[in-house]
């Protein structure tokens, strides 16, 4: 932790201030200074056990409900018409196929604009060079001359 910083959870000049002020405006403000003071090197902490309890309720809570990204409860037989199903599981299967291409074009339409972008900063980059050695400053030390 910043040990520098102003408002800390400690007992400094400021954070005593702080309590006394929030007393005489609002009592709630100050008990919640008091708190600040006491318990707030254990926020970190805190927020840690916090954040790993929701998560592992999710986590079971998404594997009572079929494993399954966005889509819910896996329901087999959920109609009970057996021919519905089986094309509703062959419609998600093929959903899932299209999605999964999306996301690779996506990924190499990211690619190629990273590449515009890079041939953009090299060009970009050489002529900064050129003008500048038309101007007679010279190579810059460290920079191989292009």
């Amino acid at each position: 932790m910043n040990q520098s910083a102003l408002i800390r959870p400690d007992w400094t000049p400021a954070t005593i201030a702080l309590m006394v002020l929030g007393f005489v405006v609002f009592w709630p403000l100050g008990l919640a200074m008091l708190a600040y003071i006491v318990f707030g090197d254990r926020l970190k902490t805190f927020k840690k056990d916090a954040n790993e309890a929701v998560d592992g309720a999710f986590a079971s809570w998404r594997g009572k409900c079929g494993g399954r990204r966005g889509r819910g409860p896996s329901f087999r037989s959920a109609t009970g018409n057996v021919a519905f199903d089986d094309w509703r599981e062959a419609e998600l299967a093929r959903l899932d196929e299209e999605r999964r291409k999306l996301d690779e074009m996506r990924e190499e339409f990211d690619a190629y604009v990273r590449e515009l972008r890079r041939a953009k900063d090299q060009e970009e980059f050489d002529r900064f060079m050129r003008e500048r050695r038309a101007a007679g400053q010279g190579d810059v030390p460290g920079f191989p001359a292009t």
